[in-house]
């Protein structure tokens, strides 16, 4: 992370900026769901107003954003910022997250999960974790699952035209990319066919953080989960649950249960939630630039340039669940103290015209010769574990689409699509009605 010169300014909340300093806001901005702007659009504002400012998060918790690439890059790599205040030297008070807990009134047994998902962990657990799941995210791996993805979005397309409403309209994220995400990790992670239809009502009901649904569905969850896990441990296969319960090949032990239930919460949520609304993030960008969408259908081979691209421009995390400074960190004249909470920009950074030429147009060929360059999946330690997976899903998806529907079309104009607010994600796609 950039370090300032000696002297820097000090922040803190109620204080008034120095003379000729851009003013910080308190508002929750994003997290605020009268905020009318989409995410894009507040956290562009934010980029250009200062690279450090304050925010508010879920439950009250004061927080400070950066703003621009290069310090959310290298934000994303710094071990000076902790995943739990708990990493934080000296640290003896209320863990802060627990306001955010209390916020959504859930029982106090949850607490060991909700406190110790791997986004929340560092080393050396973080490393332990990662290293037990990661052989099931190998690229060769999810390489494996093509000709099943491909299947998977082969029945649902085929079904597409038989959905649609009265105005001829289908929803592209209910009939295809929300079954699509379900069914793909869930089949990775093993949770049986019949009991999907619970899991995706739970995952929605907990990414909503409506607090009075996640108070049932959080621990309903949690217990299923439980069965799961003895489930396998006495009949396991091939899937992730039941290479968390046995032995790892290497003589590495099972993960102790909690471990099972947390990561297997977090795989599923993730990869279903965020993985769907990047494909509607994608598709809608795509339609509402038919310049680009024609290069793709002209040149299939520019699918995975543009899977990049999409994920640059607008991907469905646009910032960070919050760091905490393990120590004062001096940051563009800005100090942030030791212990209070940071959350980086990723979708603010990847707009950031000082690092991206152009940075606000899509162009599909953006990546064709060039390395990935954004921060959409993270970076460092915390990079996506399902990245590979993202991407296949998406090329599969896309490429399957723009072959089988020439004529695809948004249903209504790009600046009348529904969105609804998600605390701690600002304004996400509710429907994508399309014309086939």
């Amino acid at each position: 992370m950039t370090t300032s010169p000696a002297n820097p300014r000090e922040v803190s909340d109620g204080d008034s900026p120095a003379p000729g300093q851009p003013e910080f806001s308190a508002c929750p901005l994003i997290f605020d769901p009268q905020c009318p702007e989409l995410p894009e659009d507040v956290l562009g504002g934010l980029r250009e107003q200062a690279p450090v400012v304050r925010i508010t998060l879920p439950g009250g918790l004061p927080a400070w954003m950066i703003t621009r690439f290069d310090d959310v890059r290298a934000g994303l790599g710094d071990p000076r910022l902790v995943q739990s205040p708990l990493s934080v030297p000296g640290f003896t008070g209320e863990d802060p997250r627990m306001a955010q807990i209390r916020w959504l009134g859930l029982p106090e047994r949850m607490n060991q999960y909700l406190l110790r998902a791997l986004l929340d962990l560092d080393a050396p657990d973080h490393t332990r974790l990662r290293k037990a799941v990661a052989p099931h995210f190998t690229a060769r791996r999810i390489h494996a699952l093509q000709p099943r993805v491909e299947q998977i979005t082969d029945r649902l397309l085929s079904e597409l035209p038989g959905r649609a409403a009265a105005d001829g309209s289908v929803d592209f994220i209910e009939e295809v990319a929300l079954p699509l995400s379900i069914t793909v990790i869930c089949e990775m992670v093993g949770i049986p066919e019949q009991d999907r239809p619970l899991w995706r009502r739970w995952a929605d009901d907990l990414n909503g953080l409506d607090t009075d649904l996640v108070r049932d569905s959080a621990p309903a969850l949690v217990d299923h989960v439980l069965a799961l896990i003895e489930e396998r441990r006495r009949t396991p296969g091939d899937d992730l649950i039941s290479a968390m319960v046995t032995p790892s090949p290497d003589g590495e032990p099972p993960l102790p249960e909690r471990d099972i239930v947390t990561m297997t919460m977090l795989v599923t949520n993730v990869g279903y939630e965020n993985t769907a609304y990047f494909l509607a993030n994608g598709l809608a960008a795509l339609l509402a630039h038919p310049d680009q969408l024609n290069l793709l259908r002209d040149d299939p081979a520019l699918l995975p340039s543009a899977v990049t691209e999409l994920l640059r421009w607008g991907g469905s995390v646009p910032a960070t669940r919050p760091r905490f400074a393990a120590q004062d960190i001096d940051l563009h004249g800005t100090r942030i103290r030791a212990g209070e909470a940071v959350v980086l920009s990723l979708l603010g950074a990847n707009r950031d015209r000082r690092y991206h030429p152009d940075a606000d147009r899509l162009d599909i060929t953006r990546y064709q010769d060039a390395q990935d360059d954004h921060v959409a999946l993270g970076h460092g330690a915390h990079f996506c574990l399902g990245a590979a997976l993202v991407r296949l899903e998406t090329q599969v998806l896309l490429g399957a689409l723009t072959a089988r529907f020439p004529g695809l079309r948004l249903a209504v104009a790009p600046d009348r699509l529904e969105r609804v607010h998600v605390p701690g994600v600002g304004r996400r796609l509710t429907r994508l009605p399309l014309h086939l």
